[in-house]
């Protein structure tokens, strides 16, 4: 089965086992979609879902009982099945879909390979080229097209050229 990356356990909330979870999902409503989330490749099930003032998701998941069970995945990763993943809308992609992908000038240089996305104030790319890493962020006009079936991230030479970091 293929599984995104959907939250990081921030830490327990109260005395039952529920968890303070970051998502990783353009709003944090999608995390309750999955039904199931994978932590640590094991799966449980959401039995209480509600989102706070802070926009932070607080999940209350079966098998965790109490706060001294939930202690326990402080920091840890929430995955959940692609294939209840909701839809996305036109021009938005999964970060998993970007990883891999060959980060090219719409004039064909190939600048590097995309080696991970931190989400940041914006989505921040690090691609890497003959060992060297450079650092963009996803800022308005960047990013060209996400071609998918090619395997190619393509960018605007002149705006990258301005914000990237060697």
């Amino acid at each position: 089965m293929d599984r995104l990356v959907i939250g990081e356990v921030l830490k327990p909330q109260g005395i039952r086992g529920e968890l303070k979870v970051k998502t990783f999902t353009d709003y944090p409503e999608d995390v309750k979609a999955f039904g199931t989330v994978y932590i640590d490749d094991k799966p449980y099930k959401i039995l209480s879902f509600r989102v706070g003032p802070d926009g932070a998701a607080y999940l209350g998941l079966r098998g965790i009982p109490d706060r001294n069970a939930a202690e326990l995945f402080r920091g840890k990763k929430l995955e959940g099945e692609r294939e209840d993943a909701p839809e996305l809308e036109e021009g938005r992609y999964y970060i998993v879909d970007i990883l891999g992908l060959s980060c090219e000038t719409e004039e064909g240089e190939v600048l590097g390979k995309v080696e991970r996305i931190d989400n940041l104030a914006s989505d921040v790319y690090t691609i890497e080229k003959a060992g060297k890493r450079i650092l963009f962020p996803a800022v308005k006009g960047v990013i060209a097209k996400v071609d998918l079936e090619n395997g190619k991230l393509i960018v605007k030479k002149s705006v990258f050229d301005e914000i990237a970091v060697y």
